[in-house]
């Protein structure tokens, strides 16, 4: 229970914004994760500007480290070339 009014309403936006945290989160790896998934290289390489995409917009917003999306890009990049 907080005992101040600032910290009821501070209670109030840190439920709000993990709500929108665990969403956003929730997009971005089923993104990933149906990329991997992904056996035909023209349409994973379409798949691969959209995950780009939400991974740079994570990291502008602190939602996971600008490391974390880099490794990430890399790394999906690197699974689409292989692709036949």
């Amino acid at each position: 229970m907080p005992n101040h009014k600032s910290c009821a309403k501070r209670v109030k936006t840190s439920n709000v914004e993990r709500i929108r945290n665990r969403a956003s989160r929730s997009v971005l790896r089923q993104a990933v994760r149906e990329l991997r998934g992904e056996t035909n290289k023209e349409v994973a390489q379409k798949k691969l500007v959209e995950v780009t995409r939400l991974l740079d917009r994570a990291a502008a917003s602190h939602l996971i480290h600008a490391s974390n999306a880099d490794r990430n890009k890399s790394r999906l990049t690197q699974f689409v070339n292989r692709l036949s």
